[in-house]
């Protein structure tokens, strides 16, 4: 599907995602910490503090600084990875499932507006 937007029109939207998103959410998360939670469900697992520092292109301590948001509000969950104990796997949650329906709804909204 190709959505064709002027410049304006795509700020605006996004604009109007983000004012949704803020009156209605109580986890206020950052730009980082919503790059990190998209990439984890919208790209195939496993995910690793590392991988997902390169994939996003920055450093380790701010993926695990991201990461620890994310787990207390229960977005994701951070394991042991068994099969190489100095790695962790990142694992999406049914809470974070829901987080990204309801944020995806409020950005299928504001993209109607325009």
């Amino acid at each position: 599907m190709t959505i064709n937007l002027t410049f304006d029109q795509a700020l605006e939207v996004w604009r109007g995602a983000v004012l949704e998103v803020v009156r209605r959410d109580p986890a206020d998360l950052s730009a980082r910490q919503m790059a990190v939670v998209l990439t984890v469900y919208l790209s195939p697992p496993p995910h690793t503090v590392r991988g997902l520092a390169t994939t996003l292109n920055v450093s380790k301590p701010a993926i695990t600084r991201a990461l620890d948001r994310l787990e207390k509000l229960e977005f994701v969950r951070r394991k042991p990875d068994e099969s190489d104990r100095r790695s962790v796997l990142v694992q999406r949650t049914v809470k974070g499932s829901f987080y990204l329906r309801e944020t995806a709804d409020l950005i299928t909204v504001a993209a109607r507006r325009h």
